[in-house]
């Protein structure tokens, strides 16, 4: 088995390729690719195979890929250039002979209103024109997108433009084992899972980090243009800020709610919103 990790450097890869490893899969058998090269060389240290890649260098792709069964395809960061980038993953991964292609898009990808699914969703589809055989991991939010708050909630509240939507947030980390369990199980060829955790209001939010931390936090709902106007007061790009804003906008829609698709694979109760803030309070 030979599996190429993509974005191998970033948060999400590097959390794929350990899950990889703590289900026992040879450290030589893992192709660890990404931009980062003295992060490269930390993992080389650990006995994975190396290569940097850049998704807008078709040769690197193409010398990653060589002899690889299977591609664990991180989506890229840059967005407006994703279909782009993403559409040279996919030529230099069928020109390789790629046995399978596990991609990493966002929750109801193929019918979200949000901003950021439009990519993704090109993607899914270039991947599905490639003929490649695919899974498709549509992940919903992660929950570091709200622990990592924290020290602004407690001191100034949560605000947003999300009503009384759900949003079926996950670790990180429970995304990366989900993936792990894809590429070293059989019986996933051509699905399309759709991941998160158990879901919660931005009002439950508030509350639970109002129990735990023992200060009163309020959510504080916005239009969606005053709340990137509050995002871009803040100090964050006007471009940004609409983005986010837009994924409230869509949080408030059902965009981002999914079902129990990661609870099965992951075969337990992925980490919980109050687990998740109890570890970084």
């Amino acid at each position: 088995m030979s599996i190429v990790v993509t974005g191998a450097t970033g948060h999400l890869g590097r959390l794929i390729v350990q899950s990889l490893l703590d289900r026992g899969v040879p450290a030589d058998q893992i192709v660890a690719a990404g931009r980062d090269v003295d992060r490269l060389a930390g993992l080389a240290g650990r006995g994975l195979v190396t290569q940097r890649v850049d998704y807008d260098d078709a040769e690197s792709l193409q010398a990653a890929f060589a002899g690889a069964e299977q591609l664990m395809f991180v989506s890229g960061s840059e967005v407006g250039r994703r279909v782009v980038q993403h559409g040279n993953v996919i030529t230099a991964a069928k020109a390789a002979g790629v046995g399978l292609v596990v991609y990493t898009s966002i929750a109801k990808a193929d019918t979200s209103s949000l901003v950021l699914a439009a990519e993704h969703k090109a993607t899914e589809q270039l991947i599905l024109d490639s003929g490649l055989p695919h899974v498709f991991l549509r992940n919903s939010w992660y929950l570091e997108n709200y622990t990592g708050q924290l020290p602004t909630y407690l001191q100034h509240g949560v605000a947003g433009a999300a009503n009384d939507g759900r949003v079926s947030a996950a670790t990180r980390a429970d995304y990366a084992e989900a993936a792990a369990v894809v590429l070293t199980t059989e019986g996933h060829t051509n699905r399309v899972y759709e991941l998160g955790g158990s879901p919660f209001t931005m009002t439950e939010l508030a509350a639970e980090i109002s129990r735990q931390s023992g200060n009163s936090v309020s959510y504080l709902d916005l239009p969606v243009d005053k709340l990137t106007e509050l995002l871009v007061a803040a100090g964050l790009p006007e471009g940004y800020a609409a983005v986010l804003a837009d994924g409230d906008r869509g949080l408030a829609q059902g965009d981002l709610e999914v079902g129990d698709d990661l609870a099965k694979l992951l075969g337990r109760t992925p980490t919980t919103l109050a687990e998740a803030i109890r570890a970084a309070l």
